[in-house]
């Protein structure tokens, strides 16, 4: 008769969906639920790094987004500024009205990570986002003024409400991502006008200083300056030599061979053969 109603107890348990092991012994309900956790001294301390990492994981994640949403922002600025076609003069107002925008855009994004990255976390967190900001900056500043920025008009770009420091990492790297836009500038109004973009230096208005001779150098200075440690120094470095011999051979290709090619027609970075026209 025991036997029988253990085996009725089962079957009715069966029916009510309890789960048993092997041995038919029934399985705790809830086998996920934490258990009591015995307490001592050193608790409250290994508590205290669980709450230090969880704060550490979620501000690199919300630092990570802004980054890339600066990224994108300020590519969208670089893109827009390629649609100048004059150097050393104001940008046009349409130009002018698009970045405006979308650096108030960017200032606001990165307003909300401030305290996320203050003092030496400002270290602690990759943020390749502020590179693509440098980059952006110095380039609408160089078509405005055909001078490099230094690193305090940098700093002083982001202003008073956007406490973060751009360290001379971003600074240098971003310098680096300049001499690409500079070079794309170059070929572009090159092809379009027949002559290598220049601007007028003070009262010197019979010759202009071409953006050939700032590239060449800013690529010397970037030489010189002591590597910064990392793997992309050595990259960036070899880009940049590349870019310079590019623009060197369009210059090339104008000085030789200028008057034999129609404006709008592209000079390619191999001297001595021919693209397509370039549209505007």
């Amino acid at each position: 008769m025991a036997e029988a109603a253990i085996l009725k107890t089962q079957d009715d348990d069966d029916m009510a969906g309890v789960k048993r092991d092997y041995k038919g012994n029934r399985k705790e309900t809830n086998p996920g639920m934490p258990k009591d956790v015995v307490r001592n001294e050193y608790t409250d301390m290994f508590e205290s790094f669980r709450d230090s990492l969880d704060q550490h994981h979620d501000r690199r994640q919300k630092i990570g987004k802004v980054s890339r949403d600066v990224t994108a922002l300020s590519k969208k600025i670089i893109f827009s500024l390629q649609r100048v076609r004059k150097l050393n003069e104001p940008i046009p107002q349409n130009i002018s009205s698009e970045i405006e925008k979308r650096t108030k855009e960017i200032k606001e994004l990165l307003a909300t990570i401030v305290d996320d990255v203050a003092g030496l976390r400002r270290y602690q967190y990759s943020m390749p986002g502020i590179e693509e900001f440098v980059e952006a900056v110095s380039f609408a500043h160089y078509l405005e003024t055909q001078t490099l920025i230094t690193p305090d008009q940098m700093q002083a770009a982001l202003g008073d409400d956007v406490p973060i420091l751009i360290t001379p990492a971003d600074y240098v790297y971003g310098i680096f991502d300049l001499t690409g836009e500079m070079m794309r500038f170059a070929t572009a109004v090159t092809a379009l006008s027949g002559a290598m973009p220049s601007g007028f230096m003070g009262e010197e208005a019979d010759s202009g200083r071409t953006i050939l001779e700032d590239l060449q150098e800013t690529s010397s200075m970037l030489q010189i300056v002591p590597p910064i440690p990392g793997k992309g120094w050595k990259d960036k470095k070899a880009v940049m030599i590349e870019q310079v011999a590019k623009v060197e051979r369009v210059g090339y290709g104008v000085r030789v061979r200028g008057n034999e090619r129609p404006k709008g027609v592209g000079y390619d970075f191999d001297v001595g053969e021919e693209k397509a026209p370039v549209m505007d």
